[in-house]
């Protein structure tokens, strides 16, 4: 399949890719092309205009913030999985990031591509999701942040405005004695999830406050409703306990089981997903667990 004719620009500052899109409502933004490229293709989408963000500098990069971290939008998936910022700040997003798709994909695909595409059972969204990233938009009536989940509305869609463009995502840092673990279950390497699970578990306290508690816990899902969600109940069920037994590992997961209502596709049912999701969560609260007993933990360095 070809796409419908359109016309082609590639601007090479913000400004000017504003204006061109203030001219052309029905514009699309090049970022990667892994995802738009092939809806023009198979016609899923049509545009009279693609304006090519791809060089325009200023939207590509990672940098430090403080403890936290901005990466502009045009930054691709296998730049952010092999930064050493990045695996010393969040080392769960380099791991996340060894899941998406393949090498090839992973070189011209982005994270601002992959997040206003905002599909349901991606991994930028997820992620966004459980590190609570903001994102800065820029437009006609000037710049905004929007946090992630008001970002993602739904399948596909996005809060941005069809005159903006995504500039970076800011990423706050975790607290410093935080443990991580992620997978997800995919019918082959480089699918998209059935489900994908990331959890994050924060120890804080010392003897003098009656010893070590987790302060903070957060799960989050993708694949398993029409965005990436984190799950409330079953975070409170877990915050400010002494440590995460099995039992309050397997509640926990139940508690996820239950308060998800996933749709049913040609690869798996419903109550399959939610099945894969008690068995993922469950995992990998017990993963974080034995992370934050671990010295480096103790340390006050991040653990997976």
């Amino acid at each position: 399949m070809k796409p419908a004719p359109f016309d082609y620009c590639a601007p090479q500052s913000i400004d000017e890719a504003l204006a061109r899109l203030a001219a052309a409502p029905q514009a699309k933004l090049l970022a990667g092309g892994q995802s738009l490229i092939p809806m023009l293709n198979f016609r899923l989408l049509a545009t009279d205009l693609l304006i090519d963000l791809t060089g325009i500098a200023e939207l590509r990069g990672i940098l430090p913030h403080g403890r936290s971290v901005r990466v502009g939008a045009l930054t691709t998936h296998h730049e952010v999985e092999t930064s050493a910022l990045i695996r010393e700040r969040f080392p769960v997003m380099g791991e996340v990031m060894r899941h998406v798709a393949h090498l090839a994909i992973r070189n011209r695909g982005t994270i601002g591509g992959s997040l206003v595409h905002a599909d349901p059972a991606a991994e930028w969204p997820l992620l966004a999701v459980l590190l609570q990233a903001r994102l800065h938009a820029v437009g006609p009536s000037g710049k905004r942040a929007i946090d992630a989940q008001d970002f993602l509305l739904g399948a596909l869609t996005s809060s941005l405005d069809a005159d903006e463009i995504l500039l970076r995502i800011d990423f706050p840092a975790l607290p410093r004695r935080t443990a991580w673990a992620f997978d997800e279950v995919a019918l082959r390497a480089g699918d998209f999830a059935l489900c994908a699970a990331a959890v994050t578990l924060s120890v804080g306290g010392s003897r003098l406050t009656g010893g070590p508690r987790i302060t903070d816990a957060r799960i989050a899902l993708a694949g398993v409703a029409d965005t990436a969600v984190r799950v409330p109940v079953a975070e409170r069920m877990i915050r400010g306990q002494r440590r995460l037994t099995p039992e309050l590992a397997h509640q926990a997961a139940c508690a996820v089981r239950d308060a998800i209502n996933p749709n049913a596709d040609l690869h798996a049912s419903a109550d399959y997903r939610r099945h894969l999701c008690h068995g993922l969560v469950k995992r990998l609260l017990e993963e974080a667990q034995r992370s934050c007993a671990a010295p480096a933990a103790d340390d006050g360095g991040d653990g997976h």
